[in-house]
């Protein structure tokens, strides 16, 4: 795991013009009123709040909010910072809805592609608030609300990587902008937010989305919105896939990096979480129950009544796009109001991606506008789905995934990939190897991998959606670690996502640029203005579209291992990471079986393993739009 300069946060392998950033509204459709459901005073145009407040003389206040957990367990209950920055006119009885942030960040990592810290003047009030929020809304009618998790920034107690306390620092924050907790300014007195309107949405990247996503999932009143960017929604799918390890040491590694306090505060709590982590066997226990945010009991997806505006990136591979298509399954089947961008690029924002920045800031200004103002805009009317396909190119999708059609694709033994199932077995060895091993050369005979291939496709076909692997394996040992990979085998410009030169302003299939473009009003301490990126591209034969791994006595269950009996064949399967790919004519598509992962199954060791495939009994089903391209391809 390293940690960026530039994204702000933590990573796996969790590292996030001089104009101002709006569109022009003609004048015979420009509509000017009181906000919808907001004070008088407020300025619409075109379905979009006006900047007509004054980020300079906006109120900078910092106070504590009481939680009702005492997580270093010092016999008090802990007291989240919460900084606030809002419109001057609320001293004089303006209420306006929060944008709100909770973030682990602010005092170590920092947060965004600049890294940016919150910084406070010598009477302890903020003065500089991270990323655009404050300079762009502040000025609409908004108060930008930043937390700090539990045991980061100024907060008290300890961080618990996703635990209860962790989300009960924002949700305390919510209920007190409702009138339903108590907060403390530095004198001790308790202060009310008498100038908020109750309406709260949250928006944030990695560990931030990550809470937003656990704080809807409370069910907490007041919270209408959220927009979680690249957030988890069950941590033990980010540290484990089907009993496969891509993480030890990680509680003792996440706490150590964002938690400025001497080590021997939390040290007890670091311990704690280690434990639960149980690395030594990667199963899932209560400890990951409590970070689950799909399932009960924890925050569960079940009890979201916010809207939810998503973004990912289909590269990320610290947060993976599993974390986002689990979440967003559930939603799609409960009707939660929804919106999604999906990126290609590694574990990013979109405020950071080439091209779309000014669209990124125009989408969230609209979504907050109809959500915590009520501004009929028609932002839901419009395609649900933004889907980068290429490097510069985007189109839009009604929903994701959609217009697909499962295809089984069958392996056989002259390394075919074919619609109709054959006969005989292969055989690998479970040893660790880099993906760039498995994928070199498919037609080349390799003792820790089977590949097998499609002929060249006649025509294009898209992969949008979860890929299944179903293999009927025999083993010699009681378990074997196995990897799935799905390839495009075509030269190709690529985004490359996985370079970082840290020394070049690269990262995650991005490069820091000189130029800036500015998204707000500024002060000397805070500035609205942020460093423009251009892609990081590579010409490749190939690109892995589609990974999944799975510890073979975890099959049944990740609570329980069943250790398989050597020589005994058995059924096993499991999905891949989702995906939306674009797989070009003349390409062919790729079926590699391996053992350990060792980019991405960090801390598994192989088990040396003999796995023998039986091949009439395996097939990988792949959804796929215009799948009778790939079906007359393989027919021919």
């Amino acid at each position: 795991m390293r940690t960026s300069r530039w994204s702000g946060v933590v990573v796996a392998a969790l590292t996030m013009s001089t104009a101002l950033a709006t569109l022009p509204a003609g004048p015979a459709s420009a509509r000017t009123s009181a906000g919808p459901g907001g004070p008088a005073g407020t300025k619409v145009v075109d379905g979009r709040t006006q900047p007509v407040f004054s980020y300079q003389d906006a109120v900078r206040e910092h106070l504590m909010v009481q939680t009702r957990f005492d997580s270093d367990g010092d016999g008090h209950k802990d007291r989240a910072a919460v900084d606030i920055i809002r419109p001057n006119e609320t001293r004089q009885g303006l209420k306006v809805p929060v944008i709100m942030s909770s973030s682990p960040y602010n005092d170590t990592v920092g947060r965004g592609f600049e890294a940016e810290r919150k910084v406070y003047d010598a009477q302890g009030a903020p003065v500089k608030f991270p990323l655009f929020y404050d300079n762009y809304f502040v000025p609409r009618g908004y108060a930008v609300v930043d937390v700090d998790v539990t045991g980061t920034g100024r907060s008290d107690g300890c961080m618990t990587v996703g635990g209860a306390s962790d989300v009960a620092a924002a949700k305390a924050a919510i209920d007190w902008l409702g009138g339903r907790a108590t907060a403390y300014a530095a004198d001790g007195s308790e202060v009310k937010a008498t100038w908020s309107t109750g309406k709260v949405g949250m928006i944030g990247h990695s560990y931030e989305g990550t809470l937003a996503n656990a704080v809807a999932g409370t069910g907490v009143e007041g919270l209408e919105t959220i927009v979680p960017i690249s957030g988890i929604s069950s941590w033990y799918e980010f540290a484990r896939t089907n009993g496969a390890k891509h993480w030890n040491g990680f509680a003792s590694y996440l706490t150590t990096a964002l938690d400025s306090d001497p080590p021997q505060k939390c040290q007890a709590v670091r311990d704690r979480l280690q434990a639960g982590e149980d690395d030594a066997t990667g199963n899932y226990n209560a400890h990951w129950s409590e970070r689950d945010y799909i399932a009960r009991p924890a925050p569960e997806v079940g009890k979201v009544r916010a809207s939810v505006l998503a973004a990912h990136d289909i590269n990320d591979y610290n947060v993976r796009i599993n974390q986002f298509a689990n979440w967003w399954a559930p939603l799609a089947e409960r009707g939660v109001p929804r919106k999604l961008w999906l990126g290609r690029y590694g574990h990013t924002d979109p405020f950071d991606w080439p091209g779309r920045r000014a669209q990124w800031v125009d989408t969230v200004h609209r979504w907050f506008d109809h959500w915590l103002y009520g501004v009929r805009n028609g932002i839901m009317d419009e395609p649900r789905v933004d889907v980068q396909t290429g490097p510069t190119t985007w189109t839009t999708r009604a929903d994701w995934p959609s217009g697909t059609s499962s295809v089984p694709l069958h392996p056989g033994p002259d390394g075919s990939l074919a619609l109709s199932p054959t006969s005989g077995t292969g055989t690998f060895t479970d040893t660790k190897l880099s993906e760039a091993d498995l994928t070199a050369d498919p037609s080349a005979s390799r003792p820790g991998r089977l590949a097998f291939l499609t002929p060249p496709l006649r025509t294009g076909v898209r992969l949008s959606g979860t890929p299944t692997a179903d293999l009927r394996v025999t083993l010699d040992k009681p378990t074997s670690n196995l990897t799935a990979l799905l390839v495009d085998y075509g030269e190709d410009e690529r985004i490359d996502w996985n370079r970082n030169e840290p020394q070049n302003r690269i990262h995650d299939g991005l490069r820091g640029l000189d130029e800036e473009s500015c998204h707000g009003e500024g002060t000397a301490q805070d500035d609205a203005c942020y460093q423009q990126t251009a892609n990081v591209t590579a010409r490749k034969p190939s690109e892995v579209i589609a990974r999944g791994w799975m510890d073979a006595q975890n099959r049944h269950s990740t609570t329980t291992p069943e250790p398989l009996t050597p020589g005994r064949a058995y059924q096993i399967t499991w999905q891949t990471l989702p995906g939306d790919y674009e797989i070009k004519p003349g390409h062919r598509l790729g079926l590699v079986l391996g053992g350990t992962d060792a980019d991405f199954l960090y801390f598994e060791e192989p088990t040396g393993a003999k796995v023998t495939v039986d091949l009439g009994g395996s097939r990988v089903t792949v959804p796929l739009t215009a799948a009778d391209g790939l079906r007359n391809s393989l027919r021919q």
